[in-house]
């Protein structure tokens, strides 16, 4: 049959995969549940080539960043919005043993093309100890909500986007098609985050999902534009307010509420960086989907050839989705090849 695809949530995976179907001309619905807390929504959306403790280059950044750079523009085009902005990033060097390390790790030949030739030169009056770091280049950050909002909005004007709720048992497939609330699809892709791991078609999927929790914060950072980190990143935003965090809670019962002590820690990192006045306005916690051993897995399940996957992007769905979608979206279309460390088929029980 022809194709017409069945987006199942429309967070940072789905959204990419209705861009990336729009642009090959292919028929689509996008459904969500629309809810207001969810990972993609509550997403700072960095896009940071060096990252962790360990001090590395985030996996394969080069090739995800330059996708998202055109892909983010191109929408942005499309929308006659502005929802992507490259920024300066700086990493604060927490302490003698990670300032040793650093020394080691910034003569590889993998930090060269990130790596800023300026000090940081932070202002002492808004940041504690501003010494002991360094600049990065080719880094931004994605206002998700925009860009969510913005892509939901289009969808619905050409009648490609509705909400609901979703259920894996409301969705029939065989050989012939996919069929749900009385419409034919060839396939149907799941993206709908953490909440796979209750999908009966997915539940041997190794999710290891974690709650993180983000400050709203109003500051004074006086034209301070850049993101910097030290054991916890700040995002100034154009309204002087910041956002900061994140945590991550890697046991918990409700996925919309935070304990107590990892909020308080944020707190206190935040406030062991930032030395201007700060006022906590907010907080947002949500789920990042995190598939165990994997950067992300995509593909259609080992016996549902008509059912695909994209999800585990974590905390970099911003950078990657772009790139992932586009692949996916090429292997159901032009039965393209998927990388065997993302293939969801290579990964089953």
């Amino acid at each position: 049959m022809s194709p017409r695809i069945l987006i199942i949530g429309q967070g940072l995976a789905g959204t990419a995969l209705a861009w990336r179907l729009w642009e090959r001309a292919v028929p689509l619905l996008i459904v969500d549940r629309d809810e207001p807390h969810t990972s993609s929504k509550v997403a700072a959306g960095l896009i940071t080539p060096i990252t962790g403790m360990r001090l590395t280059v985030s996996w394969r950044y080069d090739v995800f960043y330059r996708e998202a750079l055109r892909f983010y523009r191109a929408c942005g085009k499309r929308l006659k919005q502005r929802f992507f902005f490259p920024r300066g990033y700086v990493r604060l060097l927490k302490n003698e043993a990670e300032i040793a390390k650093w020394h080691k790790r910034r003569r590889d030949p993998d930090m060269q093309p990130f790596l800023h030739r300026q000090t940081p030169e932070l202002n002492a009056e808004v940041i504690h100890q501003p010494e002991n770091g360094f600049q990065q280049r080719h880094a931004a950050w994605l206002d998700t909500n925009a860009y969510l909002e913005f892509s939901r909005c289009f969808f619905k004007s050409l009648d490609s986007s509705i909400t609901a709720d979703v259920q894996p048992a409301d969705v029939h497939d065989d050989a012939d098609a996919v069929e749900w609330n009385g419409q034919r699809f060839s396939h149907v892709i799941w993206a709908q985050g953490w909440s796979a791991e209750k999908h009966p078609l997915f539940h041997w999927v190794p999710f290891q999902s974690a709650l993180g929790t983000i400050l709203t914060v109003k500051a004074d950072l006086q034209g301070e534009k850049r993101i910097v980190n030290r054991g916890c990143w700040l995002l100034p935003r154009q309204d002087s307010t910041l956002r900061a965090g994140s945590t991550y809670e890697w046991t918990f019962d409700d996925p919309n509420t935070p304990s107590a002590d990892q909020v308080q820690k944020l707190e206190a990192t935040l406030h062991s960086v930032l030395k201007a006045p700060a006022q906590i306005t907010a907080t947002q916690t949500a789920v990042r989907p995190i598939i165990k051993n994997r950067q992300a897995l995509m593909g259609t399940h080992p016996t549902h050839p008509r059912v695909a996957f994209l999800n585990g992007l974590g905390s970099k769905g911003s950078l990657r989705s772009p790139w992932l979608a586009r692949h996916l979206i090429e292997h159901l279309l032009d039965g393209t090849t998927i990388d065997a460390e993302m293939d969801l088929q290579h990964n089953s029980i």
